[in-house]
């Protein structure tokens, strides 16, 4: 029963993050469209949707985050602490409890991304909005693929991804 709430909560709460990011990322987004759009405007648009669909959406989220963290969310809902239960989506997302390189790549992933969103925070509107217009879309993916290797993780046959535990 406790390795279930663990790993409902680990679940939702990286939805959760997700999610917040979406909606907020989108209102600013959103606003690029109140003034016109030249057309390097239109094919940076272009750009920042393929390439964040592609390098965010399908290879960082589909290819690497989305399967190892659905094998922690199984994981833990097979090996539930009290820290891990409390702690559950910051587990689930490999911050502690995990191989050494996971935990330093994961870590070194979060303050990268830190800084990203502090240079990008900068950017004048459209740009601002055309950067956060792909990484909306990465994110969504990232929900999706999240979603669909969790459900294969408890009820489909042979899910081989590592928890990457130590």
């Amino acid at each position: 029963m406790l390795g279930s709430i663990a790993a409902i909560w680990g679940y939702t709460g990286i939805l959760l993050i997700f999610g917040s990011a979406i909606y907020r990322l989108s209102q600013i987004s959103l606003q690029m469209f109140s003034q016109p759009l030249q057309v390097q405007h239109w094919a940076a648009l272009a750009f920042s949707l393929v390439f964040m669909g592609f390098a965010e959406g399908y290879r960082g989220f589909q290819c690497g985050f989305s399967p190892r963290v659905a094998a922690r969310i199984r994981y833990l809902s097979q090996n539930v602490t009290p820290v891990r239960l409390l702690l559950a989506p910051l587990f689930c997302m490999g911050f502690f409890h995990a191989q050494r390189r996971r935990q330093i790549v994961t870590i070194c992933l979060s303050l990268g991304i830190l800084c990203l969103v502090l240079l990008v925070h900068q950017l004048e509107q459209p740009w601002r909005g055309i950067v956060d217009a792909g990484v909306c879309l990465g994110l969504a993916w990232g929900i999706v693929s999240l979603s669909l290797f969790t459900f294969r993780a408890f009820f489909g046959q042979g899910f081989a991804h590592s928890p990457e535990t130590p």
